[in-house]
């Protein structure tokens, strides 16, 4: 809960998951150096990405990997080129609609403003106004009587949020505000990458608080758990005995296609595993066999039975909260399951003692997909789907068990230890 409140954007999310791990003796290397073949934990940040390995002592240059694979981002309302905005007496923010939100979720909601500032010097700097700044609101019932029979949002028209009283609207307003915020001199920010956020704290939920609200989860909530899985792994008195090299990668982009220099369509975990066999003083044929044996789960969350719609679901698959992680399967590969995978994850859920689930669509509608069979696809990597359950699936605020956490980092670290 800790790391969704203070991950609202995937900058965020990478710079809190690096945290922890230099707090567990991992250091950051930059792609722009030289890289060594040294044991211990290491990480490279890109933008909203982050990739994280530790190579135990006994490491050959053909040591396969063990790989966690999930994203940051989640969609959203984002902030476009030229802010600035508004009519009537209101002052407006213009926003672009990030991935596939449930629009209606972000109405009537106060909310906050986050992301990456670029600066004249070329470094970057955080910001973060975790208060209510920003609000869609909605038409009143009394100027749409029907809007009960179904809502229709016009993304351009209907999206963009009031942040003030006004009619001399004037451009660098926002971006003033913000560099105001930073402690940045006026005029030092000349780029920009920003988003909204529910400022409403994650929270437990229900009699036996046996629920967690908050947003994000798709996909902070896997994030956290591979962070935590792969501290706790390179921080056990065992080791430096372990049979693989445990990772951790966290794209950005995977709402729109992961396509990118940060997503997992793009070069970054291949580059990262290649130079790490390399500063191990491996070859080409180290590389091929230290890929041939490693395998990726692709965290990400998936549906859970949803009891006012369960005829949305596959009739004998109905995942439920607090049930354990769940393997996702989807013949026309949507997802890269297949049965040698599934023996896998099996085995990672039996050692840590955690009971799984699975998961395919209802046949009469189509399924989703992740990062698995990009990953797969891309790197020639055995990929298996897998995730945690939860309700309100890209809403501003979603609904998962509050054990699942748990129960999925302690598969994970399973996993990672072979």
């Amino acid at each position: 809960m800790a790391f969704l409140a203070a991950s609202p954007s995937p900058y965020h999310a990478v710079a809190n998951a690096a945290e922890r791990l230099e707090k567990a003796g991992f250091r950051q290397v930059e792609e722009t150096e030289a890289w060594d073949g040294t044991t211990g934990g290491k990480y490279v940040l890109r933008g909203g990405a982050i990739v994280a390995w530790y190579v135990p002592e006994g490491a050959g240059p053909h040591t396969p990997f063990r790989i966690v694979g999930a994203h940051t981002d989640s969609p959203n309302l984002r902030v476009k080129p030229r802010p600035d905005t508004g009519a009537h007496g209101w002052r407006q923010v213009a926003v672009e609609v990030y991935g596939g939100p449930l629009l209606n979720s972000w109405l009537d909601r106060d909310l906050g403003l986050a992301g990456r500032l670029s600066l004249r010097d070329g470094t970057t700097r955080l910001v973060n106004v975790d208060r209510p700044l920003l609000r869609v609101p909605q038409l009143a019932i009394h100027l749409d009587r029907s809007v009960n029979d179904g809502l229709k949002l016009d993304k351009q028209r209907h999206l963009q949020p009031i942040w003030g009283l006004g009619d001399d609207v004037r451009d660098g307003d926002l971006i003033g505000f913000l560099e105001e915020e930073a402690g940045l001199a006026r005029g030092e920010v000349t780029g920009w990458d920003l988003m909204v956020h529910s400022v409403e704290p994650p929270a437990y939920l229900g009699r036996d608080k046996d629920l967690v609200a908050g947003p994000r989860m798709d996909n902070l909530l896997s994030v956290h758990a591979g962070t935590a899985a792969l501290a706790a792994v390179a921080g056990a008195e065992d080791a430096a005995a372990l049979p693989y090299i445990p990772v951790l990668a966290a794209f950005d982009h995977e709402e729109n296609g992961s396509q990118s220099d940060t997503g997992a369509d793009g070069p970054l975990l291949g580059s990262v595993l290649e130079r790490s066999v390399y500063a191990r003083g491996g070859s080409y044929e180290d590389r091929a066999r230290a890929f041939a044996g490693t395998v990726c789960l692709s965290s990400d969350t998936g549906h859970a039975v949803h009891p006012n719609y369960a005829e949305r679901h596959d009739p004998t698959h109905h995942p439920r909260v607090n049930g354990g992680p769940i393997l996702k399967v989807n013949v026309n590969n949507r997802y890269a399951t297949d049965g040698s995978g599934r023996a896998i994850f099996a085995a990672a859920c039996d050692k840590a003692g955690v009971p799984f689930q699975s998961f395919v669509s209802n046949n009469a509608m189509p399924c989703g997909t992740t990062i698995g069979p990009i990953t797969a696809a891309r790197h020639g990597i055995r990929t298996v789907d897998i995730g945690v359950a939860i309700l309100s699936m890209h809403s501003a605020r979603e609904l998962c068990g509050a054990d699942d956490p748990f129960l999925l980092a302690s598969a994970l670290t399973a996993f990672l230890e072979g």
